[in-house]
C-alpha cells in the first residue's frame, strides 16, 4: 500500500476536525461572552525542526533515524488546540443586571451542582428569591462566598441598583436616594488561563489548584453592557470554505493513489513479455 494514501487520509481527518471547530464557532457567533476555539496543525517541516536532533532510540542508530523519518512522513495532524480569549465588542443593553468585563482574562464566578465555574457571560437576573443568577439559574458568587457561603440577595423592589467598575453593588434606602453598599461581585483572573476547560453553557472549569483569589480592584465591570462573542463570521466562513476545498483535494489524492496508480502498476506487472 502506498504511503501517500495514508498521508492524504491523515490530512483529510485533520481538516474534518478543523471543520467541526469552525462550525462550533459559527454556531456560537451570537452567544454572549463566547470565545472562539482554534486548532494548530503540525506539518512535516515543523515537526522535523523540533525533532531532527532527537531520535526515539537512545543509541542513535541508523534504525532510529529510519523510524523517525517514517514517523514524520505521516503528515498533517492536529498538534494543539486553544481558546482565543481576546475581547469581543461591548453592546449596551441598559438592563440593570447585565454586566460585561472590559479586560481580557477576567471572569465572573457562579456556583453549579458540579462546583464553582467561570464565565464571561454577564447576562444576570434576579430569581424569585431575589438572588442574582445567570441564565441557567446558577448563583453569581460574591467576594466573600468562600467564607460565608451566602448568595448575593437583592430586594426586587429596590428602585436604584448601581454596580461600580469593581463589582461593588449598592442599593438605595427605600424612599430616598441614599445608597448603601451590598455585596461585591466576585471577579477573578485565573493564574493559568490555558488550563481552563470549556464545559458547556458558556462555562469554564477552573484548574483545581487555582485559589480563585478575588480581584480587589478589577476596574473592568460595566453595568448595562454585555460582551459579544469574538467570532468573526466572515473569517470563519472563509476558513470553512478553505477546509472544505482541502478535503476535496485530499480525496482526489486518495483516489489517485488507490485507483489510478494501482491500476497502472497492475497493468504493467501483469504484462507478459516473451
Amino acid at each position: 500500500m502506498q504511503t501517500g494514501y495514508y498521508a492524504a487520509t491523515a490530512g483529510m481527518v485533520a481538516q474534518f476536525n478543523r471543520m467541526d471547530t469552525i462550525a462550533s464557532n459559527l454556531a456560537n457567533a451570537n452567544t454572549t461572552g463566547y470565545k472562539r476555539d482554534q486548532l494548530i496543525t503540525g506539518d512535516f517541516v515543523r515537526l522535523f525542526k523540533e525533532a531532527q536532533s532527537e531520535l526515539p532510540i537512545q543509541n542513535q542508530t541508523e534504525a532510529a533515524a529510519q523510524y523517525l523519518n517514517r514517523s514524520l512522513s505521516r503528515v498533517p495532524q492536529i498538534t494543539d488546540a486553544y481558546t482565543d480569549q481576546s475581547l469581543g465588542s461591548m453592546q449596551q443593553t441598559g438592563n440593570t443586571f447585565d454586566m460585561a468585563l472590559s479586560k481580557e482574562g477576567q471572569f465572573f464566578a457562579v456556583s453549579t451542582p458540579q462546583g464553582v465555574r467561570l464565565t464571561r457571560d454577564g447576562t444576570f437576573t434576579l430569581s424569585d428569591q431575589g438572588k442574582l443568577v445567570n441564565k441557567q439559574g446558577h448563583e453569581v458568587l460574591s467576594t466573600d462566598y468562600f467564607q460565608t457561603k451566602t448568595a448575593i440577595t437583592l430586594n426586587p423592589g429596590d428602585s436604584i441598583v448601581t454596580i461600580d467598575k469593581n463589582g461593588q453593588i449598592s442599593t438605595n434606602v427605600p424612599g430616598s436616594n441614599q445608597m448603601i453598599a451590598n455585596k461585591k461581585i466576585l471577579v477573578v483572573e485565573p493564574q493559568n488561563i490555558r488550563m481552563l476547560m470549556k464545559e458547556g453553557d458558556n462555562l469554564y472549569v477552573p484548574d483545581s489548584t487555582d485559589p480563585l483569589t478575588p480581584l480587589a480592584d478589577s476596574g473592568s465591570v460595566m453595568q448595562g453592557f454585555t460582551e459579544r462573542s469574538n467570532v468573526n463570521a466572515v473569517n470563519e466562513m472563509i476558513s470553512l470554505v478553505e477546509a472544505n476545498r482541502l478535503v476535496g483535494m485530499y480525496q482526489k489524492a486518495m483516489d489517485t493513489q488507490m485507483n489510478d496508480m494501482n491500476r497502472d502498476a497492475i497493468e504493467k506487472i501483469a504484462t507478459t513479455r516473451r
